[in-house]
């Protein structure tokens, strides 16, 4: 079985925009490649998890997260870093019902459990919003990490009942990293 890091992807390694739809908006946070490096260096798969809401709302299209997906492994790339796969959720139980796979539900982690073999109890969930934190516990990963930047400016305040909060992505990958030695 593999072992990953499932990483939500808006605020968490690219530079939050509400709705993020278009390539060219695309910014990389300073520090992801180096951390997805060592991320895989350890042997661990990086798969982005992310809530897409912007297509239940009709902001934009499916075809339009693919494109800024790509651009964003394009850009990682010619830093050094990986991407293994993007998992989206298109759904907003207001615009669209309700899914398995919207964060906080483990649909996503789960799916990308069974394509990559991976093994969530050896694995970890690093977001900016508390609902990627209930996600990775939902799919049964060891641990969840709550990070300040995007969303997570906000979220990581008042009482957080036991969540792990590191500054931002890199952080949070060293922090998990270290625990693992």
């Amino acid at each position: 079985m593999n072992k990953a890091f499932f990483i939500d992807r808006d605020g968490v390694i690219v530079v939050e925009t509400d709705y993020l739809s278009h390539p060219d908006d695309v910014e990389i946070i300073p520090g992801t490649a180096e951390a997805l490096q060592a991320i895989k260096a350890a042997g661990y798969l990086a798969i982005i998890v992310s809530n897409q809401s912007g297509v239940a709302r009709g902001y934009y299209s499916e075809s339009d997260v693919g494109l800024v997906n790509r651009r964003i492994a394009e850009v990682l790339a010619a830093q050094g870093a990986v991407i293994d796969a993007f998992y989206h959720c298109p759904h907003h139980p207001e615009f669209s019902g309700d899914c398995d796979c919207r964060k906080p539900e483990p649909g996503m982690l789960l799916t990308a459990a069974e394509d990559h073999q991976i093994d969530p109890a050896k694995s970890y969930m690093i977001g900016d919003k508390i609902s990627d934190v209930e996600a990775g516990r939902n799919a049964g990963c060891a641990e969840s990490v709550l990070i300040k930047t995007g969303h997570g400016i906000n979220e990581a305040t008042g009482d957080l009942k036991g969540i792990t909060v590191a500054d931002d992505f890199a952080a949070a990958v060293k922090m998990l990293l270290n625990k693992t030695k």
